[in-house]
């Protein structure tokens, strides 16, 4: 006997949550309208059901699920095509929202999804069978990349990333290599514009732009380049 669990998520209203994932290529296999807004969604072997909750606030949601894949970067191009699609950008903030693709430290390469009701889909691809954290670098710019990213992209706390970032770029006695510069700088400028931070946010995407990288600094912070292309626009 095979079994398969299905996160059942709540939300406010079931159709907005509807129209976000038709356009990520899923397929409404069952909706009800009453007595109880119901629904059910499917892409694959993947299938996600919603419930609606009047009173419910997507804003302050902590819902959420995750998701493995062995192609997480076609998955992610593929959302971002289908999100572009249907809302005429890709959206980065707010709700619903998709985050960058990101090396975790707990042996998966991710990134995280909200949809319209405030549930997140963090989707995944294990790129090591350690499941635990590895321990944090001791070097003081390499350990901040490695907080600060946590704080990003895992407890999804972008005020918490900032802070991380701030503290290592005002020290005047360490200085971080190109490489981790241009990622700190990009890693700053993105939280900045989740948090609202439009003058930041420019600031810093100009410090990382100057910054000069050699070609093997460009392999290494290969996908931070794409983030900055796309928080460029």
């Amino acid at each position: 006997m095979a079994e398969k669990p299905i996160p059942i998520l709540p939300c406010r209203t079931i159709q907005p949550v509807l129209d976000f994932y038709t356009s990520l290529g899923f397929e409404v296999t069952f909706q009800q309208k009453s007595p109880n807004p119901y629904a059910a969604v499917r892409r694959g072997d993947l299938e996600l059901q919603f419930f609606g909750m009047k009173q419910y606030e997507p804003a302050g949601s902590f819902s959420t699920c995750y998701v493995l894949t062995d192609d997480v970067d076609g998955l992610h191009a593929a959302f971002r095509a289908g999100l572009k699609a249907a809302y005429g950008r890709v959206p980065t903030r707010g709700l619903p929202r998709i985050g960058p693709l990101k090396y975790m430290s707990y042996g998966v390469r991710q990134f995280l999804m909200t949809d319209p009701g405030g549930n997140c889909l963090r989707v995944g691809q294990r790129t090591s069978e350690d499941r635990h954290h590895r321990r944090a670098p001791e070097e003081t710019f390499a350990r901040a990349l490695h907080h600060a990213s946590l704080f990003a992209d895992s407890k999804d706390d972008p005020a918490g990333a900032a802070k991380v970032v701030d503290r290592v770029l005002d020290l005047r006695d360490e200085r971080p290599t190109p490489a981790e510069l241009f990622r700190l700088l990009v890693l700053r400028a993105d939280v900045a514009g989740r948090l609202g931070d439009e003058a930041t946010a420019t600031s810093m995407l100009g410090r990382a732009a100057a910054v000069h990288l050699t070609a093997e600094d460009r392999e290494s912070v290969r996908d931070d380049l794409e983030r900055l292309g796309e928080l460029r626009g």
